[in-house]
């Protein structure tokens, strides 16, 4: 139990390196000063390795119970029939309509752009990400694509509402509706009419191929970028290939009700139980579950901690060009946070 002013977070260690990135975080956690009791749940490869469905019961009442939960990577299965995607299906279970990606460059961290500086947030519940597929015949299967109104509007406020408590000067809506008229034109529509209500903040609208080509010639014409849900998991990746890797990039699944932070790379099998994955997106992850529960201030000093351990180059895992091993950069994100 959290003793009197903290804080019951479900964490979820996750398959492959998961469970190593996600003990760094719950480790940083700790040295900021957060009390937190975390409940440990699996999920995932891991689950089904132990008998139990991919997303158990038990899973599903921890995250009810708590609202809040920090997520490592979770494996799925690519071409192939197996258990869908858990992390699809815990979006749809708890409406986690907004998925935000904060993109900016590390200290030292070798990128071809500096002073990148970006949010991503992209609609998580439907569209043809949703996985609604069917063999119509043999060899010929459907994929459906559905774009709603409410969850457009949704989305769009969100984003509209982020810029203007952040102090983010443009929104930028990302489409395809040139082709695409119903769907897309449908998003877009909605996406205008919110803009309306926010005279603050400008907004713009790019064709999603000419928006993936100036990310990569002129990122800082962007600010937030709004997406439907398969654009926005294609360009979130971009985006963070921009700043150095998924490994120095955070994740949020926010909803009205509850929230699950995640780091957004992989499983990475090859290095799992090594002592070599980077533990600095899931650092920031738990970061970001920080300041959504109102500790702004430790999430700031986790911050701080992740650009100075970084910036003096001493400890980087292998994917930053150093040698450090997981334990060590923990260790290293601690002491920092004691300095």
């Amino acid at each position: 139990m959290a003793k009197a002013g903290g804080h019951h977070v479900t964490l979820i260690p996750g398959d492959g390196i998961g469970p190593e990135v996600t003990q760094a975080a719950v480790e940083v956690v700790a040295a900021a000063g957060v009390n937190i009791a975390w409940d440990r749940q699996v999920a995932g490869a891991q689950a089904v390795e132990t008998g139990k469905d991919p997303i158990p019961p038990e899973l599903i009442r921890s995250i009810r119970r708590n609202r809040v939960a920090l997520k490592g990577p979770l494996a799925t299965r690519v071409g192939r029939v197996g258990f869908r995607s858990v992390n699809v299906a815990l979006r749809k279970t708890f409406d986690l309509y907004a998925n935000v990606r904060p993109i900016h460059n590390l200290p030292g961290v070798k990128s071809v752009f500096a002073g990148v500086d970006l949010v991503v947030v992209r609609e998580n519940t439907e569209d043809l990400y949703a996985g609604i597929e069917h063999q119509i015949a043999s060899g010929v299967v459907e994929s459906v694509k559905v774009i709603t109104a409410k969850a457009s509007r949704r989305i769009a406020e969100f984003a509209f509402e982020y810029a203007k408590r952040e102090k983010r000067r443009k929104v930028t809506a990302i489409h395809k509706a040139n082709i695409m008229k119903l769907s897309d034109g449908l998003f877009l529509s909605c996406a205008r009419r919110v803009a309306t209500r926010y005279p603050g903040v400008v907004y713009e609208e790019m064709i999603v191929d000419n928006a993936c080509m100036q990310l990569v010639l002129r990122p800082e014409q962007f600010d937030v970028l709004l997406l439907e849900n398969l654009y926005g998991d294609i360009v979130s990746d971009l985006c963070a290939g921009l700043v150095g890797g998924l490994g120095v990039v955070p994740g949020a699944n926010l909803g009205s009700r509850y929230a699950i932070f995640e780091s957004v790379h992989g499983t990475a099998p090859d290095i799992a139980g090594k002592n070599v994955a980077n533990p600095i997106a899931a650092v920031l992850s738990a970061a970001l579950m920080l300041r959504h529960l109102g500790e702004r201030a430790a999430a700031a000093k986790v911050q701080a901690a992740v650009q100075s351990v970084v910036a003096q180059r001493k400890h980087r895992t292998h994917d930053l060009g150093g040698s450090a091993s997981t334990s060590e950069v923990t260790r290293a994100l601690v002491r920092a946070m004691k300095a």
